[in-house]
């Protein structure tokens, strides 16, 4: 398990998979970095605990944007 506190955490879990995001958009990024979290979690290559550490992580950044 690995220690996720904030949104460039969960970048740098996405990229240690070779998950390079960035639309020019923060908010679609969050959305897809969301549908990829979904993906690594469902095939088993992410812990539960990190999935949803991350998904705290982006739903809060999501949060700072509205």
């Amino acid at each position: 398990m690995s220690l996720l506190a904030t949104y460039y955490d969960v970048i740098k879990l996405l990229q240690r998979y070779g998950i390079y995001i960035y639309t020019g958009k923060k908010m679609d990024d969050i959305d897809l970095i969301h549908e990829e979290l979904k993906e690594l979690y469902d095939t088993g290559l992410i812990l539960k605990e990190d999935y949803l550490q991350s998904i705290l992580i982006i739903q809060q950044e999501k949060r700072m944007l509205t």
